[in-house]
């Protein structure tokens, strides 16, 4: 397994759309993005990036390969896909389903089914697709011509779509003559402080943060006292404060209960608050709202310290009160699901935590034409999640309405492919950089503070592209030995640029490890040990410190290595 992909929730094959960036074939990159993950000039921008941890590369230095920034390149310099996307297809299979929230979930769901000839109708009570893309993700981050064009790609499938259309009853939706139901219907309930003092007496200006940003993405709020406190250390609130100092805010602070690197929010995005010229003010614990002559005046905190005892976290109180001045409060702490228009006697399950209880692989509910995905099912998580909820729950309703076994889920596709053009040749560009991560430009701070909607990041130029996609170590393209044809004459030990294989006398995994020419101490990463060869040692490579450069191929008298390229494609209702 590729570790960058199968760390991506929709399995995105991440080293093949790097290399045709750094080829400069952007259509293609993104068109292998588009099939996995939907939305790449979205996603480009504000995924949530769980592939980048799993990076190899930054197991030997500090960053990993910037590959979430990567494929906004391949959204950014891509020609036309007009007609490389299905249109609507002219015959139809003769079953409807409904779709209830149009965020990427269920756009994914329609993205998968509509192919297969289905008859789509996508419900939603905003004015178009894209569900919390566009109420909850600032323009300064996502623009809103990106996220209209990869919804349009969807609708002009032949979606039938009803916005402005608040679904109030599952019960009644159930009897119109729809063959299935997905509910992608987020997690639209954003938590309160109700029992906070003198919240009640200064509601007028405390703000629910999810509410709040889909009021001025709406331009129902086109501004804010100077002074605000952010409530949460989330994505939520990083957006909230930024959004805050463009709509006048000049003292906005970000006030949190846990301890700084505790914080749920992504790194970059605290990264960028900061840039930003905005202070946090770490465990403080909110204790009321100060109110005076009915007006609010500002918020008190009481400090606390973090103590630590078998892995858990408390907050001891100390008795120290802080005041804060505030014109405004923006409470993000977090958000939960809500189903008011789910009837409770029409057989589906909730909860002790009011969610549906729904099946982890197929999302069916307990109610077997009804399926949830995305932060409708488990709980509110992201963008890259939902998508690969999506795939999942259209492979279970297209099985459902064909009327077999939803558990039998169908394999995804897997090869090797040889990478052999000739003796010293591949057809893969083994060559990789020894530069660290580069930054992506930013637009000039006093701009881009002055103006809600203008992107602050600027993305890489396809320079920049080519050189950070040269970071990449091709993990996709395996080292294949075979033992046979081994003659153990060390040649590949010899040219090896980072002494990851070694030719010893087999043993446990620690006494092996302890053997090797280079140090192993990662154990979560498997060593690959050949079988015993005629002088009773056996080869071990050490994956994390594998180039795949390829030369340990080239220098093998005897083609007992070889580079192989592993293919693993997801399985999809519609493989497009």
């Amino acid at each position: 397994m590729v570790d960058c992909q199968y760390a991506c929730p929709a399995h995105t094959p991440v080293p093949e759309y790097i290399r045709l960036i750094a080829a400069g074939r952007y259509t293609d990159a993104y068109m292998i993005n588009w099939v996995s993950n939907v939305f790449p000039g979205v996603l480009g921008r504000t995924c949530d990036r769980p592939c980048e941890p799993a990076c190899r590369r930054g197991r030997i230095e500090e960053e990993p390969v910037a590959i979430c920034r990567l494929k906004r390149v391949a959204a950014d310099y891509k020609s036309d896909v007009g007609s490389l996307i299905p249109g609507p297809v002219s015959l139809k299979n003769g079953k409807k389903i409904a779709l209830i929230g149009a965020g990427p979930a269920s756009l994914t769901v329609a993205r998968d089914l509509a192919p297969l000839g289905y008859e789509i109708h996508l419900y939603d009570e905003q004015f178009a697709g894209g569900g919390f893309m566009r109420s909850q993700i600032p323009s300064f981050r996502l623009p809103e011509e990106v996220l209209n064009e990869e919804v349009g790609y969807i609708i002009n499938m032949g979606i039938h779509t009803h916005y402005n259309h608040y679904v109030q009853s599952l019960e009644e939706l159930l009897a119109q003559d729809y063959d299935a139901v997905f509910v992608g219907s987020g997690a639209p309930k954003g938590k309160d402080l109700p029992d906070l003092p003198g919240r009640s007496e200064a509601a007028a200006n405390i703000h629910i943060g999810i509410n709040w940003l889909a009021n001025v993405a709406f331009e129902h709020t086109r501004n804010i006292g100077k002074k605000v406190l952010v409530i949460g250390g989330g994505n939520t609130a990083m957006d909230c404060c930024r959004t805050s100092r463009r709509l006048g805010g000049e003292d906005v602070r970000v006030v949190v209960r846990s301890p700084f690197n505790e914080m749920k929010a992504s790194p970059w995005e605290i990264e960028d608050a900061q840039h930003e010229d905005i202070p946090f003010y770490n465990c403080h614990s909110p204790k009321r709202f100060v109110v005076e002559d009915g007006k609010l005046k500002g918020m008190e905190f009481e400090k606390v310290e973090a103590s630590y005892e078998n892995g858990k976290r408390k907050l001891k109180e100390t008795g120290e009160i802080v005041f804060m001045e505030a014109d405004d409060v923006l409470l993000a702490i977090g958000q939960e699901n809500s189903f008011p228009w789910i009837e409770r006697n029409i057989g589906i399950e909730f909860n002790d935590w009011g969610l549906p209880v729904v099946h982890e692989k197929t999302f069916q509910s307990t109610h077997p034409k009804v399926f949830f995905g995305g932060d409708a099912a488990f709980g509110p998580k992201n963008v890259i999640t939902a998508v690969a909820h999506g795939h999942e729950a259209a492979i279970s309703i297209d099985l459902f309405c064909n009327q077999k076994n939803v558990q039998e889920r169908p394999a995804p596709m897997t090869n090797l492919y040889l990478q052999k053009m000739g003796i010293h040749e591949w057809s893969y560009d083994n060559q990789t950089s020894d530069d660290d991560r580069f930054k992506v430009p930013h637009a000039d701070k006093k701009l881009s503070l002055k103006d809600r909607k203008l992107e602050v990041e600027l993305g890489f130029d396809d320079q920049l592209a080519f050189k950070e996609a040269q970071r990449c170590l091709n993990c996709d393209v395996q080292t294949i030995f075979t033992e046979s044809k081994c003659i153990e004459c060390d040649a590949c030990v010899d040219i090896c640029p980072t002494s990851c294989i070694t030719f010893t006398t087999n043993g446990e995994e620690d006494d092996l490890r302890s053997r090797l020419n280079a140090p192993s101490p990662h154990k979560d990463q498997d060593l690959y040990v050949s079988a015993v060869l005629p002088t009773t040692r056996v080869m071990v490579k050490d994956e994390n410190v594998c180039l795949h450069c390829g030369l340990c191929a080239e220098r093998c008298p005897t083609s007992a290595w070889d580079m192989q390229k592993f293919i693993y494609n997801s399985a999809k209702a519609c493989q497009l």
